[in-house]
């Protein structure tokens, strides 16, 4: 689907891409995580052809997007994260506009902008200005012109920012549904946001390729892999937390009086355990949850080891 061989991005005389190798299979669903500056945008950028590389090779479905543009343009869909153009038209007349630009006419055309409109939840907003909307809305504008054409590629990125928890809920629902049609590349600063919907991580630091490995590969390798946090109005007896079979430590949380995690040693199993002590205790928990791994953790240590 996606060849990328020995890419780099060269932006006044230092790397922003630096010498970038991997491929994506059809169908996969990728997150691309890092810190502000990583590259992040800069590889999105990039791959939808809309800046120029350095020197490297993309290929999408055979198609090089460097001697063949055009025709790459066709079956990638690109939700930037900067200001959209036109924003002067009303949404309508935006997604219009990009529709007779990927090429529909008539009915065609408006029924690719009604099922982008429906999916995105944009009719109240249809007649306002793109520059009017607040960042949220014009976020779900530029999803939606990204989808319209049913591309074989979708690039988002950061394409929560700006939404509230609700919607950032159905921007990820969205996404999972759209991963089941097309293969899905997306750039987060918040990895946690979307990670029930990645198949597989691409970690990049100082414009490199720190880790490529399975979603649920990254999250293993966090030091909350298997931890339990919990939160009660009173506060929890830690001693009797900390001596259960398993138990690496406790981490108290300085923001939310009353929660603790409670970290598991390796191919240690905690959670039973502190149920068990919860039931004798008779303690009153608000919140009980156990830990798939956080992935800030261990983007975190990988870009601390790259600095080094």
């Amino acid at each position: 689907m996606i060849e990328i061989s020995n890419l780099t991005k060269r932006i006044s005389q230092a790397f922003a891409i630096h010498d970038l190798t991997f491929r994506v299979e059809p169908g996969e669903c990728v997150g691309l995580f890092g810190y502000d500056g990583a590259g992040k945008s800069t590889l999105i950028k990039l791959l939808a052809g809309s800046i120029q590389r350095s020197s490297g090779n993309i290929k999408i479905c055979g198609i090089d997007i460097y001697t063949q543009p055009l025709n790459a343009k066709k079956i990638i869909g690109y939700q930037p994260d900067s200001a959209l153009s036109h924003s002067t038209m009303t949404v309508k007349g935006f997604l219009n506009f990009i529709a007779e630009v990927r090429g529909f006419r008539g009915m065609d055309k408006r029924k690719m902008v009604d099922r982008a409109v429906t999916r995105l939840e944009l009719w109240p907003a249809l007649k306002s200005p793109v520059q009017t909307l607040p960042p949220g809305l014009r976020r779900k504008v530029a999803l939606a012109q990204a989808i319209l054409h049913d591309p074989k590629l979708l690039l988002l990125d950061e394409p929560t920012d700006g939404l509230d928890a609700s919607q950032k809920h159905k921007i990820r629902m969205l996404i999972k549904s759209l991963a089941q049609e097309m293969t899905v590349i997306t750039a987060s600063r918040n990895p946690e946001e979307l990670s029930g919907v990645y198949s597989r991580a691409l970690v990049i630091g100082d414009g490199r390729l720190l880790a490529d490995v399975p979603l649920q590969e990254l999250q293993r390798s966090s030091r909350h892999y298997q931890a339990v946090t919990l939160a009660a109005d009173e506060p929890l007896d830690l001693l009797a937390l900390a001596v259960l079979p398993g138990v690496a430590g406790i981490e108290e949380d300085r923001v939310s009086p009353g929660s603790v995690t409670v970290l598991a040693m390796p191919g240690q199993i905690i959670y039973p355990h502190i149920n068990t002590l919860i039931a004798n205790r008779r303690w009153k928990i608000n919140s009980l949850t156990l830990e798939p791994g956080r992935l800030s953790d261990v983007i975190h240590h990988l870009s601390q080891e790259t600095a080094k």
